[in-house]
């Protein structure tokens, strides 16, 4: 069953995401829900090629993380 969101976004949001759901041919509410998808499988979902690259470099992530612990590094930012 489809659920109903209340979203508050400012006037200049809401003109991009009007412009951008127009520009596809939807309506603001399948654009939104097209985009939060689109955006959630791309940015938030790591395909097996991508984890095996992360794998690859496990144990220098964890030298570099055993490294700050440790106090030979200062991370900055």
């Amino acid at each position: 069953m489809a659920k109903t969101i209340t979203v508050r976004v400012d006037d200049n949001v809401y003109e991009i995401i009007r412009k951008a759901a127009e520009g596809q041919k939807r309506t603001i509410s399948n654009y939104i829900e097209y985009a939060t998808i689109n955006y959630t499988i791309n940015e938030s979902i790591v395909d097996d090629e991508e984890m095996n690259e992360i794998l690859h470099f496990e144990k220098d992530i964890k030298k570099g993380l055993n490294d700050v612990k440790a106090g030979r590094y200062k991370v900055i930012g």
